[in-house]
């Protein structure tokens, strides 16, 4: 379980978030919208220990993120929107470079699956050349080599074709219901908010999003 208690962020006077209570089980898909601004990035960098909040408290399962931060860091997959990615290099060099990075080990083998699972099946191909679908596969099956239990992810299918994202969201709906993974996604796509999460939090109230959301019956949490 996740569970986020009374936390809020200021940066000088200014505050981005305020008061934000929240409990995520094993298993779900958690939506986060709002307009630019509203702080949707700052929550997920705070629950990736990019940032510390102001208040608040983080548990991740029984560890405490003021207290057991570089084993809380060893539990979360994060995605930025951001490619991080070797262009010049392979699919392959790019996931054993990642690897290398990563807290335990993964066979050549067990890395080029993890991309198939995906539908990644350009091993050999310089990142450089694929397209805007298949780089944002390679970035979500970077932050999955070392099978975190919470993922992350910040507009992870941004500028891509209808087909990757349904085949993103379709792996990521079997990480969270098989696997059990905490999955937090920012979107700006309501058709993929609604189709793909089991619960939504706004960040500042907005009429827009409560409306769409009402006809879906997806149930919608306002901070």
């Amino acid at each position: 379980m996740l569970t986020i208690d009374s936390l809020s962020k200021s940066y000088g006077k200014k505050q981005i978030l305020n008061n934000i209570s929240l409990s995520i089980e094993k298993g779900e898909i958690i939506g986060l919208v709002g307009e630019n601004g509203a702080g949707k990035s700052t929550l997920i960098q705070l629950l990736a220990t990019i940032d510390k909040p102001t208040s608040g408290s983080i548990i991740l399962g029984e560890s405490n993120y003021a207290r057991h931060k570089k084993e809380i860091r060893k539990q979360i997959g994060f995605v930025p929107q951001e490619l991080a990615l070797w262009e010049e290099f392979t699919v392959k060099e790019n996931m054993l470079f990642f690897e290398k990075l990563s807290w335990i080990r993964k066979s050549t083998g067990e890395l080029k699956q993890l991309c198939l699972d995906m539908s990644l099946d350009k091993w050999d191909e310089p990142v450089h050349t694929l397209s805007g679908g298949m780089k944002r596969k390679l970035n979500l099956a970077i932050s999955l080599i070392h099978d975190p239990p919470l993922l992350l992810l910040d507009e992870p299918t941004v500028g891509i074709d209808l087909k990757s994202r349904k085949e993103i969201g379709n792996y990521l709906q079997l990480q969270a219901k098989e696997h059990g993974k905490i999955v937090i996604y920012i979107s700006h796509d309501m058709d993929e908010i609604t189709s793909l999460c089991d619960r939504v939090v706004c960040i500042g109230e907005d009429p827009f999003y409560e409306e769409i959301l009402a006809k879906t019956g997806t149930e919608l949490i306002v901070f």
